[in-house]
């Protein structure tokens, strides 16, 4: 009988050679030989092999070399009544002699009953079997499947999540811009940068024809997955709304409505959205961003909060402001992931960095200014990983 510490021990090292490994079939196919290498002895187990659940049956898809395997083309079916039970429990032991788990794959001599666990994700179940030999604990055996079952359904989960989340940042990065849009008159630059896979930043374009079109950023609270789910209807609400052309400050208004309804009262957003008309004029709502920077020789102009922000309270009040454009002037929005990068003494990059940076480099493009941004705030902050979401847009207005 093996003493306990060491079968903690053993099982500690075996759990964490297991999550360090890949997930999909091939990964579960080396747990099983893993676990029976590490426990042949202790355990007294052997034989493993693993099946997969597929239109309400078990199919073998694992074993071991030198087991008696059926003719070519036809796969053993692991018992209903046997499977049932392993579901039920969890884990199972075998001991009544009428259950055969299969009637083609047979014990070996040396081995007495077999015992098994199941595992899934959210699409698929498997069944692992090891066959027992005389000598096996009952407390061992179920403790030690038991430990491997929880780590490999967790593991199972979390890849699923993972993927899940790979397919959000697929969809988001889908309601984002692909190419700045050209604009006659104007260059304009957007990127946005998550701290994780997926983020609560966004930014957008719409033109509307010739002589007018908008820019829009916004920030939701908090990053990752529940932020961009709340990214994705703001994304949705906005374009609608500008669609039916509404006037600005009322179609930010039924936004505000929309998502106040539809999300945790801790959720909200900030949006700064602007039209620009070919002449230079920009009419736009601020709720609650931070003031975009309109930068002209040496004269930065901010364009101001005027409202509050989205979400927060179901009714708001916002008002429309305007500012004008003089040709060679540009128009930075940003979130407020770019302003408060810390460097290693713990400064902010701030907005008065952005002010400097932009009057420095005017005379560049918009996608170099904004390349510019991006390099300037990543070295701020010693080149570490991204601590909130980033989003900047440039709208330049080209000389005449």
């Amino acid at each position: 009988m093996i003493h306990p510490k060491d079968l903690y021990r053993k099982l500690a090292a075996l759990l964490e050679n297991i999550d360090a490994g890949r997930a999909g079939e091939g990964f579960l196919f080396s747990v099983s030989a893993k676990l029976e290498n590490s426990f042949a002895r202790e355990l007294f187990i052997g034989n493993g092999r693993l099946y997969v659940e597929e239109e309400e049956a078990f199919i073998l898809i694992h074993a071991p070399h030198g087991n008696e395997m059926v003719s070519r083309g036809e796969q053993p079916v692991f018992d209903a009544e046997a499977a049932q039970l392993v579901i039920k429990n969890g884990c199972y032991i075998y001991n009544d002699a009428a259950l055969r788990i299969n009637e083609k794959i047979g014990l070996r001599r040396d081995f007495t009953i077999p015992a098994a666990f199941t595992v899934q994700n959210s699409n698929r179940r498997w069944i692992f079997v090891f066959d027992l030999k005389s000598g096996w604990v009952r407390e061992e055996v179920e403790f030690c499947l038991n430990a491997v079952r929880a780590l490999l359904n967790f593991r199972l989960v979390s890849d699923a999540m993972k993927n899940d989340v790979k397919r959000a940042a697929i969809i988001q990065q889908s309601l984002l811009p692909s190419n700045p849009p050209y604009i006659a008159g104007y260059e304009t630059a957007g990127r946005s940068q998550p701290a994780e896979v997926v983020g609560g930043d966004f930014f957008d374009f719409s033109i509307f024809d010739e002589d007018v079109f908008s820019v829009a950023v916004g920030d939701a609270s908090g990053h990752g997955l529940p932020a961009a789910l709340l990214v994705r209807d703001v994304v949705t609400g906005l374009r609608m709304g500008v669609e039916k052309e509404m006037k600005i400050a009322e179609a930010m208004q039924k936004l505000n409505r929309v998502i106040h309804r539809s999300t945790l009262s801790t959720q909200f957003v900030s949006l700064f959205y602007g039209e620009i008309e070919n002449n230079g004029n920009i009419f736009y709502v601020n709720a609650g961003h931070p003031p975009p920077l309109l930068v002209h020789g040496t004269e930065v102009k901010k364009l101001p909060a005027t409202g509050t922000i989205l979400g927060a309270l179901p009714e708001i009040s916002l008002r429309r402001a305007s500012m004008s454009f003089e040709p060679g002037a540009v128009l930075v929005i940003y979130s407020d992931g770019l302003l408060e990068r810390r460097n290693q003494d713990d400064e902010e990059f701030g907005a008065l960095r952005l002010e400097k940076l932009l009057i420095a480099h005017q005379h560049k493009s918009a996608p170099k200014i904004l390349e510019s941004i991006y390099q300037t705030s990543f070295a701020f902050g010693n080149q570490a990983q991204w601590q909130d979401d980033v989003t900047a847009v440039v709208v330049k207005k080209m000389q005449e």
